[in-house]
């Protein structure tokens, strides 16, 4: 898939680009050009007290092969450089790409047990009743069975607190392409009764947990020392390390990851604030570190790889209702979730990738504000977008990026 220029076309005929290789129909296309592809109806009937809709750019990351097939990927955010940092960096690791693979897509639920006589014994109790609880549990679906792969164990552990000692009994349900909230609070809510009588304690909390350590997607790819330099190499390992070793460094490394997986996120339809959730209490297990690790090959090239929980699905939830989110998927070419989250998962490394390359070789502002040089432009009044366009690349020319001195730009751009 050669989408080299694809930056330097128009709107339009980008659009006629992505309509013709993801297949589009023209109702499709006529949606992602539209001022507002969600309906004020529908909205009013996603969430509370809603009065207007909001919208981000969605746009695709070009460049990307995911184990040996090329890809689009969809984005939706405000930030510049993220799109085109991933793009740069996908293009970098051809002709090989990315590698990616998921794990099923098994999902914890928790019933919070309280208030037991003897803890201990409880414990005992409901772990030797173990095939019973999860019959009954597994009786307690009643959605769709295309969307179900079953209970696949369930464990008892045992918490001693301020309030006194406490149990979690821990569902693992294989909710196969959906992510799953809604099936596993169901669950948990319908088997909370049984379990109260067999610990004799009282049901908390009966809902799922957002740190997905059994369904994890895993990313790799190489960037040669013949295309990004030796000398970068070191660097950008320098820069790595400096993630390894810092918390204040490594909360913003992790934050660059979650640049692209989130923008994949919003333009799918997906819950970012779950996937965030998990992400950051994952890199905390045995205390905060990078969700990505870097190393220099036997041949000197630089190695990749990421992996962290990603709960998604291509059903149910904004899915359904946000005609953007189905469109984005189509485009991916996502026949199950874990298509989407291995997309998610490459997607999260190349925008890694492309801000460690940028900080270790000419800094991340230079790219970065070069873009946001057009979004000063429009606050200083910039309309149309031969104006944006002008008053960008003189505020950029000058390194002067005071809204002051854009709107000197702009009276004289129009005064000629």
């Amino acid at each position: 898939m050669n989408l080299s220029g694809f930056h330097k076309l128009s709107v339009a005929e980008r659009l006629k680009v992505i309509k013709q290789l993801a297949n589009l129909s023209d109702e499709e296309s006529a949606l992602l050009s539209e001022s507002c592809a969600l309906k004020i109806e529908v909205a009013d009937r996603m969430i509370e007290n809603v009065i207007g809709t909001m919208h981000l750019p969605f746009a695709i990351a070009a460049n990307f092969k995911i184990n040996g097939k090329d890809v689009l990927i969809p984005m939706a955010l405000e930030e510049p450089s993220v799109v085109a940092g991933a793009s740069k960096a996908a293009k970098l690791c051809l002709p090989e790409g990315f590698k990616a693979e998921a794990d099923d897509s098994i999902m914890m639920g928790q019933v919070q047990l309280v208030n037991i006589k003897d803890a201990k014994k409880a414990k005992k109790k409901l772990q030797e009743r173990k095939e019973e609880i999860i019959k009954k549990a597994t009786d307690a679906y009643k959605g769709n069975p295309a969307y179900w792969g079953g209970i696949r164990d369930f464990e008892v552990e045992l918490f001693k607190t301020k309030r006194g000692d406490m149990l979690s009994c821990n569902f693992f349900i294989d909710v196969k392409d959906v992510m799953g909230a809604n099936t596993i609070n169901t669950i948990m809510e319908a088997i909370a009764p049984e379990l109260e009588k067999l610990s004799e304690g009282k049901a908390r909390l009966r809902i799922l947990s957002n740190l997905a350590v059994k369904r994890k997607a895993r990313a790799s790819a190489v960037w040669k020392k013949e295309v990004i330099g030796e000398e970068a190499i070191e660097s950008f390992l320098d820069c790595y390390e400096f993630a390894v070793a810092n918390i204040y460094r490594c909360a913003t490394h992790n934050k660059g990851i979650m640049n692209g997986i989130d923008a994949v996120a919003l333009a799918c339809g997906q819950d970012w604030r779950a996937i965030e959730a998990g992400a950051h209490a994952y890199a905390s297990l045995g205390g905060y570190h990078p969700l990505t690790r870097y190393e220099k090959t036997r041949e000197g090239d630089l190695k990749g790889e990421i992996e962290l929980p990603l709960a998604v699905g291509i059903y149910g939830g904004a899915i359904n209702t946000s005609p953007t989110a189905k469109i984005a998927l189509k485009i991916l070419g996502a026949k199950n979730a874990k298509d989407l989250a291995m997309a998610m998962a490459a997607a999260g490394l190349a925008n890694n990738f492309a801000a460690l390359y940028a900080l270790a070789t000419t800094g991340i502002q230079a790219g970065h504000m070069k873009l946001h040089a057009r979004n000063i432009a429009m606050l200083a009044g910039a309309k149309t977008p031969e104006e944006i366009d002008a008053v960008a690349a003189k505020i950029y020319e000058q390194k002067n990026f005071s809204s002051d001195f854009a709107k000197r730009v702009l009276e004289e751009i129009r005064k000629k």
